[in-house]
């Protein structure tokens, strides 16, 4: 099969013929349809996970049709087409009897713990726990779309920030992780101010639903006065150690910071300001994508068109053209999803 292949951490990436996989027992393999380019990924080729081995397929964000089936897999079929969250779980440890697959102890990610969907074909494990349904004619470009920052930012907002009608909520960055979080917020009735210091982002960050969209500079300042004081929940949707302080001192008290974006070592630590964590009984939360039992929940929200999914897709490229959206979305250089085609 083709597949964008990453040699060393951080130099281009390359298009090559690698060998074809095979399905686990309790795995499948899907021909891949479409798959999206997340800063996730990026921060796999720059070797900031220490999951990934070298040679590397990225590529975490996918949707397509079943092409092989193990021999212990019972509920799917060669030919059902098919999402998963990034997360795949093993069913069986304490938190996936409890319902939380999404931090499983024993969980593998397709694009980190290995090859991804940068490629025509990728292997899934534990099939029967991980894999979604596509509805009827949902488009796999938008089905990409929801294994990682849709999925992620919906449950951010809705189950870990518990963002509940007439509340004023912050996004830290309008990427595709912050503009679902800008849709899913505004769908439940909050009033959403955006920052980001891209102004093609901020202008996408209103059409998506937010109330105001400001710069990145002065962004606390302006989310206080905007909010009254600050913001019930604010979310940071980059993960860097600057967005995660900002979002903790957009809060009013007893507001709710959700930490969303990844905060890897190699971008430094933040700077947390526990004193007013303590003074202003903030709540500092952690969101780690979705489980697939959760996903009905969210495309019955696509489905009453309460959320643009198809508008966050906003480029779509070839396969051959993924090491160069690799390297472009580390640098934040486009607004929305862009989604690789094999």
């Amino acid at each position: 099969m083709r597949a964008v292949l990453v040699e060393q951490f951080g130099a281009p990436a390359r298009l090559a013929d690698v060998e074809d996989p095979t399905p686990a027992p309790h795995g499948v393999v899907v021909a891949v349809e479409a798959t999206g380019v997340c800063r996730s990924d990026w921060h796999a080729w720059q070797g900031h996970d220490d999951d990934v081995v070298l040679p590397h397929v990225p590529g975490h964000e996918l949707a397509g049709t079943v092409a092989a089936v193990g021999a212990d897999v019972r509920n799917w079929h060669v030919g059902d087409r098919v999402t998963t969250p990034f997360v795949t779980a093993c069913g069986t440890c304490p938190e996936c009897a409890a319902g939380a697959q999404q931090v499983c102890r024993a969980q593998t990610q397709p694009g980190f713990t290995g090859w991804g969907s940068f490629a025509e074909l990728v292997a899934l494990d534990h099939a029967d726990v991980n894999l979604v349904a596509l509805p009827e004619g949902f488009s796999a470009s938008s089905a990409a779309a929801l294994g990682c920052r849709v999925a992620t930012a919906f449950r951010a907002v809705t189950d870990v920030g518990a963002v509940r009608a007439g509340e004023f909520v912050a996004v830290h960055g309008a990427g595709g992780v912050g503009l679902s979080a800008v849709a899913v917020a505004a769908a439940a009735g909050a009033r959403v101010v955006a920052v980001d210091p891209s102004p093609a982002a901020r202008e996408l960050a209103l059409t998506f639903g937010a109330e105001h969209a400001v710069a990145a500079e002065g962004a606390v300042e302006a989310v206080r006065e905007l909010t009254g004081g600050g913001a019930h929940v604010s979310l940071d949707a980059v993960g860097l150690p600057a967005t995660c302080e900002g979002s903790v001192r957009s809060l009013r008290r007893r507001g709710r910071h959700v930490q969303v974006g990844l905060l890897p070592a190699a971008a430094g630590r933040p700077s947390v300001p526990m004193d007013l964590v303590i003074a202003g009984e903030l709540q500092v939360l952690g969101s780690h994508g979705m489980a697939a039992h959760d996903y009905p929940r969210l495309l019955a929200l696509v489905a009453l068109g309460r959320f643009p999914l198809a508008e966050l897709v906003t480029r779509e490229l070839l396969l051959e053209a993924g090491p160069r959206a690799l390297a472009e979305v580390g640098a934040a250089t486009t607004a929305g999803i862009t989604v690789l085609r094999p």
